[in-house]
């Protein structure tokens, strides 16, 4: 498999970078709020993601949203071995 993209590291992450995460259209019967959780952890580091949070939790989205199969964001990510960071900042909102 050939990659078309080289990886980045340090990148800066703006403010609104960070905001368009709020708004990704989540697929067909997916909760929303969840979709945009899981987006965003998916692409930011910790750090990143932190900030995401205060910007959605100041949009009145829900941290707890469940997905398709009724788990919680922070459900899921607790079963991936390396998200013990996004765990705790989820944990503490």
């Amino acid at each position: 498999m050939a990659f078309t993209q080289p990886a980045t590291f340090n990148e800066v992450w703006t403010d609104e970078r960070v905001k368009s995460y709020l708004n990704r259209q989540a697929p067909f019967g997916e909760n929303p709020d969840f979709n945009a959780l899981y987006v965003a952890y998916k692409h930011m580091r910790a750090t990143d993601f932190a900030r995401f949070l205060v910007f959605f939790k100041a949009d009145n989205r829900d941290v707890n949203a469940v997905n398709a199969q009724g788990k919680s964001f922070l459900e899921l990510i607790k079963e991936h071995p390396n998200a013990s960071e996004f765990v705790e900042i989820v944990s503490a909102a």
